[in-house]
């Protein structure tokens, strides 16, 4: 592997994990030491804390909004500068980490996108495209009707009606979400493509990789995680299907090459880095977390455990 031990329990030669804040443990890896980066930041979930971890009552909920507005309002505009503010530090030490050529994927909802972008771009990568990972199953339709705040009106029924009506049935802006962003940055090669492949092995993507027998193209259609694969991932509330992570590591890394994942979570992107002949250094600031992607690993029987 072509990182320093971090002083914790290798876990076979294809696979390490360390428990930690990313913010932390990225500044103690190596410049130039790892081929890729695949990973999902989290967005700031209701009922984490500032440390990134569960509250009290070990519930999160997946909403992206502020859990003390009332329902029908649950938007802050400030959460995408947050996101930022949090991903800026890590983008940059990404950048001192990778080898020249290589690429950063990071998972982002749509709407903050822009500020995923932005984050690694001043970092020093190059945006190199805008993947969008698209789900065709049925996803929770959010938007929200407004007919009962209008029923609480200190007003007569009769304004109301009339109110409700004029409405017209609309709901909050919030479309059933079908898709999800993935931001392609690269970090900037030395000399020409070539010759960053030449000295790095990076820089290129294996244009012979397809998804369900078509060429790679950013919009790429995989259903999310159903059934035997949800249910190993252990109640992370969002992992990303291992078919998706597996061909995005073959399209942008090389066999043997280390892949890292700041934000591990359920593991999801070390067993797709390993069925693929990867090697995966993980990062994962909850220990419960980190206990299933060992699981996880173990089983796929190829991870030298």
């Amino acid at each position: 592997m072509n990182y320093v031990p971090l002083g914790t329990a290798r876990l076979g030669q294809r696979y390490k994990c360390v428990v930690g804040d990313a913010r932390v443990v990225l500044q103690q890896l190596p410049r130039q030491s790892a081929d890729m980066v695949l990973t999902d930041p989290p967005y700031f979930l209701d009922g984490l804390d500032p440390g990134w971890k569960k509250g009290r009552d070990g519930s999160t909920r997946a909403t992206g909004t502020v859990g003390t507005l009332p329902v029908g309002m649950k938007f802050d505009p400030k959460q995408g500068i947050q996101l930022y503010r949090f991903l800026a530090p890590i983008a940059s030490e990404l950048h001192r980490v990778l080898k020249p050529g290589s690429f950063a994927l990071c998972f982002s909802q749509p709407r903050l996108s822009h500020r995923v972008s932005l984050a690694f771009e001043e970092a020093g990568f190059e945006i190199r495209d805008q993947i969008a990972w698209h789900f065709t199953g049925q996803s929770q339709f959010k938007a929200f009707g407004q007919e009962h705040f209008v029923r609480r009106k200190n007003i007569c029924e009769s304004e109301k009606s009339k109110i409700i009506l004029s409405l017209e049935g609309r709901k909050t802006p919030q479309l059933r979400p079908q898709h999800e962003t993935i931001i392609l940055a690269q970090k900037p090669r030395e000399g020409t493509f070539v010759d960053n492949w030449q000295q790095w092995r990076t820089g290129l993507m294996d244009a012979r990789k397809t998804l369900h027998g078509k060429m790679a193209s950013n919009v790429m259609v995989v259903e999310k995680p159903r059934g035997e694969e949800r249910r190993s991932a252990g109640g992370h509330l969002t992992p990303k299907p291992i078919e998706l992570l597996g061909h995005l590591i073959e399209l942008f890394s090389s066999p043997d090459q280390l892949i890292i994942d700041p934000f591990l979570g359920s593991g999801s992107t070390a067993v797709a880095a390993i069925r693929t002949g990867r090697s995966c250094l993980g990062i994962e600031i909850m220990q419960s977390y980190a206990t299933i992607a060992e699981r996880r690993v173990r089983e796929t029987g190829l991870g030298g455990l």
